[in-house]
Parts: structure tokens; sequence; C-alpha cells
């Protein structure tokens, strides 16, 4: 191993720890918690070592979130790889949810906090694009916009964890909320109304 092998590899290094401390700290007592100062504090690292990793806090976040995205896409393509025939799109709902119950610092680092990332655009991080792939890859073979079937149910789930992050929502009433979203993406329950239909309604 040349010395600029071993430079680039102790410098990898140093950016994984780095990463692992603040998510460390984010999870025991939240991000509030996670200041360059503490960071360097707790793996005993100047402050002018982390800046020399990451521009800011904000791109310490970004980083984190860039591991969760990686991890949600995991876990996402193995619950649909384990679904039961026809429940693909059900199991990866549930794995989404599942995810962000089990992992409330690591999702407010991928989808709340600021961190510069970007969706849906030219530049848009490989693990962002993975994330979306698999919930995409569950996309009925009849939805006739695959895209816009994929960011609904992201925004359904999204909204439920946060709701029920916050217990503005019964916990308890989870399988029956995503019974209900399975129905409302069916293509065949989101056929507009005809007329014809419309007229055949029984009139107050």
């Amino acid at each position: 191993m040349t010395a600029a092998d071993r430079r680039k590899r102790e410098r990898a290094e140093r950016g994984r720890r780095i990463i692992a401390a603040a998510r460390a700290i984010a999870e025991s007592e939240g991000w509030s918690a996670v200041t360059i100062r503490r960071l360097a504090e707790q793996i005993d690292y100047s402050q002018p070592v982390l800046y020399a990793h990451f521009a800011n806090r904000d791109a310490i976040v970004a980083a984190v979130a860039l591991d969760g995205f990686d991890a949600l896409a995991a876990a996402l393509a193995e619950a649909a790889r384990a679904a039961a025939p026809g429940r693909a799109a059900r199991g990866v709902a549930e794995a989404y949810l599942a995810f962000a119950d089990r992992h409330p610092a690591l999702y407010q680092a991928m989808f709340v906090l600021p961190t510069g990332l970007r969706f849906a655009e030219a530049d848009t991080p490989p693990p962002l694009r993975a994330a979306f792939a698999a919930l995409a890859a569950v996309a009925p073979p009849e939805a006739t916009d695959a895209q816009g079937w994929t960011e609904t149910l992201w925004a359904a789930l999204h909204g439920l964890a946060e709701l029920e992050r916050t217990g503005r929502i019964r916990a308890e009433a989870r399988a029956a909320r995503l019974a209900l979203l399975a129905g409302l993406l069916s293509p065949a329950a989101a056929t507009p109304e005809t007329p014809a239909r419309r007229s055949a309604k029984p009139r107050a």
C-alpha cells in the first residue's frame, strides 16, 4: 500500500467515525445535541479536523442521511422480495413505516433537517435514487404513471410516519390505514368517475 493509499484510507475512516458519532449522539440526545464541538470531544479530534472533512454541521447531517437512504433502500427491497404474491406494495409500505419507527433520528436527518440533498434532480445522489427506485419497483403494472404513483405512495407514507411520530393520529390504526392506502393506490380505485356514473347516483 502506498503512502497516498494509506492517507486516503485513514481519511475515509475518520469520516466514518464522525458520521457514526453524529448518529449516535442524535439517537440518544436528539439532533440539537450534535455540534462540531461536541463531535470533536466525542471522537477526540480537533475541530479543524472535522472541518477538513465536512464544511459544517449540515454536511454531517447530509452524510448521515445518505447512509440512511442506503439502509432504507435495502429494507424496502428485502420487504418486496419477502412479500406474498400481490402484496409487495403493502409489504414495502409496512417496511417503510417500521424503518421510521426504529430509526427516528436517522429518519429526521433524511427528511426533516436541512441537508441540501436534492430529489428528482440531475445531481440527486445515488442512495436517494435507490430508495425511490425501491418504492417504484412495487408499482402495479397497470399504473399508467409509475412515477406519479410512486411519489403519491411516498408522500402518503411520509405523512403517516410523521403524524404517528408526533401523536396526531392513532398508532394502533396503522394496519387499517395501510389497507385503505392500498385501495386508494389501486389504479381501478383511482379511475376518475365518468359523467354516466355521476348521473347514476341517487339524488338527495
